[in-house]
């Protein structure tokens, strides 16, 4: 018998290496696309005519290959890569400009980033790096945030401790070390579970690119979470892992406060996911030059030159199916009008709950295998974002390169399920955490852009019901109740700041709030949320894991970005890269670590 398992084994075993190194289709990493980098572009006419071509019938390009819907990471990574190997691709926005959560906005000659605050991993020759330059022809610059980046303010102005996160694994743990004499057991156990479970997310990305049956298989063997820690502890909370490691309070909201980086409240985060994150920023941060509008403003020309087109104002109502289930196009509004857009593939990167729910006839939405799907996520928590236009320099306002998280207690399960649960009014006044970051004084090429001023972006959460009343309202006039809603917000944050950059006090030209139902406008997100499908416990179970993938019940129709994988933008490009395996028939996040390795090599003999 135990022969029999054996052998069984090292075939399953042997299967499985050869699925995940297969190279049938073609290959986007193949060569190095890098270009000297050319002088930064800061002519906003000349960048809306790349990043806001508004959608016509007659700018469609013919023998389309795929349509993106969606142009936020998730969605132009994908369109990228397929660019990359000579796929014509079709990426449509309802939006008036490209980027999704990377787009940029301007009021009252103040700009602003609506979702990248800063993004880890990204040292020379890693993988990530490597993709990222490739996306953009080497384009794209990364400036380091300080050393530290974040600071983790906890309790009330009377007794307000700060704590500082540190780049690198070493200066991470020494500093901690310093702040919590006596802990170093608590500390060495905390980063020794994170780096383990952090290297078993391998066994995650595997699940999603075997053929389902066999991803079955080895979910309900219980194979899944025997041979990968990532799952032996993706059903244990954040908060019940940390509460095990230390009874020093402080030290669990240290342990905890990023997971509000992804939107799930410790005592449901699921402690995989929070190691993925820890381990992301272990070796810093980093912030786009130029800023974020940067980022969509690099891809889109690869799309374009492979004959395909990035159109916005091209809200998508529907995806088109034959008689036998199978996607060949989408509906897009134009006006009172719909205009059919037809291609063989389909990828949504609208996001899990629109897609299914939304953009998929009644009687498709309603098949067993959709309805599975359904039952297996639930929505993230609102964000409610706020933007500070400020008079004076950054050596003025004595802002930095670097982020604050300030929490109200050093509990931080409990006052923030207090706060979304409660009355609105009553909650507007007793926001218990705020991350608080500085885009002006993290980009270099500020000054020159914008001088004089500065920026703050101010993101927490808020529960959707308390603004849903206005969600069919005029998005710049909402009516008096709701802006007097927002303004008791704002007048409670911008007290929590000014307590923390004094020097802001009397220097605030321009101010506003995003809400939920902004964010439904926007960014489509059904309630509001920033970080898509909420990162709980559930969604990381092995069975979850493997069943919410980049193929769907319906043929042709595909799902990319951060429901596919995790949320923010490394998470939202993993779900691109898995999207782009299925697609392509092949593992492109081994293509990307091999393209990686070969440059590391060649600079090596160069510096020789």
């Amino acid at each position: 018998m135990w022969i029999s398992v054996a052998i069984i084994s090292v075939a399953l075993v042997v299967f499985l290496f050869k699925y995940v190194t297969r190279k049938k289709g073609p290959n986007p990493f193949g060569v190095d696309t890098r270009e000297p980098v050319k002088p930064l572009v800061t002519d906003k006419k000349e960048k809306n005519k790349v990043l806001k071509q508004g959608f016509l019938a007659s700018k469609v390009p013919e023998n389309l290959d795929a349509i993106v819907i969606g142009s936020g990471i998730g969605g132009l990574g994908l369109a990228v890569l397929l660019a990359k190997v000579g796929k014509r691709v079709l990426v449509l926005e309802q939006h008036d400009r490209a980027g999704g959560c990377c787009h940029t906005f301007t009021e009252k000659g103040f700009e602003f980033d609506v979702g990248i605050h800063y993004v880890g991993n990204l040292l020379d020759h890693s993988p990530f790096r490597c993709m990222l330059d490739q996306l953009t022809n080497g384009q794209l610059q990364w400036v380091p945030l300080e050393n530290p980046f974040d600071k983790v303010v906890l309790g009330p102005p009377e007794n307000r401790r700060v704590y500082p996160i540190c780049s690198g694994q070493d200066r991470f743990l020494k500093e901690l070390k310093r702040c919590f004499p006596g802990e170093e057991k608590a500390i060495d156990k905390y980063m020794e579970l994170i780096m383990k479970i952090s290297c078993g997310v391998w066994f995650l990305v595997l699940l999603k690119l075997l053929p389902f049956p066999l991803a079955n298989f080895l979910v309900y063997t219980g194979l899944a979470s025997r041979l990968s820690p990532f799952f032996r502890y993706a059903s244990r909370s954040l908060t019940e892992v940390v509460n095990e490691l230390t009874d020093n309070q402080d030290l669990r909201a240290v342990f905890c406060y990023i997971c509000y980086t992804y939107g799930t409240i410790p005592k449901y985060a699921s402690f995989s996911m929070h190691s993925l994150l820890v381990c992301h920023y272990l070796n810093g941060a980093w912030y786009p030059k130029g800023g974020a509008s940067e980022i969509a403003y690099h891809m889109i020309p690869t799309i374009e030159k492979a004959g395909g087109a990035v159109l916005v104002r091209a809200p998508v109502n529907r995806i088109l199916f034959n008689e036998a289930g199978e996607a060949y196009g989408v509906s897009v509004m134009k006006g009172q009008e719909e205009v059919h857009v037809h291609a063989p593939k389909v990828i949504s990167n609208a996001g899990f709950f629109n897609t299914y729910q939304q953009l998929l006839p009644k009687e498709l939405q309603a098949l067993p295998a959709v309805q599975t799907q359904l039952s297996m996520m639930k929505n993230g928590l609102g964000g409610l974002s706020m933007f500070l236009g400020l008079n004076g320099t950054k050596e003025e306002l004595d802002l930095k390169a670097d982020n604050y998280w300030i929490f109200s207690e050093n509990n931080l399960d409990e006052p923030v399920e207090t706060y979304m649960n409660g009355n609105r009014e009553e909650s507007a006044k007793k926001v218990p955490l705020l991350f608080v970051a500085s885009p002006s004084a993290k980009d270099p090429t500020w000054e020159e852009r914008q001088p004089g001023k500065s920026t703050l972006s101010l993101v927490t959460f808020a529960n959707y019901e308390w603004f849903e009343e206005w969600k069919d309202g005029k998005v710049t006039n909402r009516g008096m109740d709701y802006k007097q809603l927002k303004e008791a917000f704002i007048n409670t944050v911008v007290d929590m700041v000014v307590q923390i950059f004094p020097c802001i006090k009397d220097r605030i030209e321009y101010i506003d709030a995003g809400t939920p139902i902004t964010n439904q406008h926007y960014i489509g997100a059904p309630r509001g949320e920033i970080y898509g499908c909420d990162h709980s416990t559930v969604r990381f179970s092995p069975a979850a894991s493997a069943t919410i993938r980049p193929q769907t019940p319906l043929k042709n129709l595909y799902l990319t970005g951060q429901d596919v994988f995790t949320c923010g933008f490394a998470g939202a490009l993993a779900g691109a890269l898995i999207c782009g395996s299925a697609l392509l028939h092949r593992n492109l996040h081994l293509d990307t670590i091999a393209l990686a390795k070969s440059l590391h090599s060649i600079n090596d003999k160069k510096n020789l």
